[in-house]
């Protein structure tokens, strides 16, 4: 009775285990794909702009110009802004000469009745040589995750995306089976009942 007990005792843990992990996949993969997937279809409808996910981008730093700020191989998030919300002492992602830059505004001027922002990386002894206009600005920089960015590179990758829908459907598949062979198992159980019943009388 007692090893009986036992095993029925680990089978629930381990059920509830499978089902933990079964969960646990649905709450990563789902929002990665999604993520992907909108970066994926925006980067092929505007190839010329940065995808964004509702109004926000994210940046691997890739240099060590906003140390101790935001670290080499951090991920930063920025998020889009009216030029109304960018003000001195921001930090802002902003494309200039092929390359996207993430630096401190320092200062505003005015050229020719367009305000332009001098910038200059945390790190840096000197600020930047060339003025930045709103337009060239990509985003208001929010939050940062850490050391993040070798992860995110592997997650963008689109070999990466099609593992993860597989395991997706694994799981799909997983999931499906089992309740397939529950539904199955309870049946033959009323079946069983219904018989025993029947037998008595």
């Amino acid at each position: 009775m007692y090893k009986l007990l036992k095993i029925n005792m680990s089978n629930k843990r381990l059920k509830t285990i499978v089902k933990i992990i079964s969960i646990l996949i649905y709450i990563i993969t789902i929002p990665i794909i999604i993520f992907n997937m909108t970066l994926i279809i925006k980067s092929y409808i505007n190839p010329n702009e940065t995808p964004s996910f509702l109004g926000y981008k994210n940046f691997t730093i890739v240099s060590r110009s906003m140390e101790n700020t935001i670290n080499k191989n951090d991920v930063i998030i920025v998020k889009e802004v009216s030029k109304d919300e960018i003000h001195k002492n921001d930090i802002i992602a902003f494309f200039q000469n092929d390359e996207i830059i993430t630096h401190r505004i320092i200062d505003t001027v005015e050229d020719n009745g367009t305000t332009k922002y001098v910038t200059k990386g945390d790190n840096n002894l000197h600020e930047d040589k060339e003025l930045v206009t709103y337009e060239q600005i990509e985003g208001k920089y929010q939050f940062k995750i850490s050391g993040f960015g070798i992860i995110l590179k592997i997650l963008k990758n689109p070999i990466t995306l099609v593992i993860l829908i597989i395991i997706l459907i694994l799981n799909c598949l997983y999931a499906y089976n089992r309740k397939r062979k529950k539904e199955i198992r309870k049946q033959k159980r009323k079946i069983y009942n219904k018989k025993v019943k029947n037998n008595e009388k």
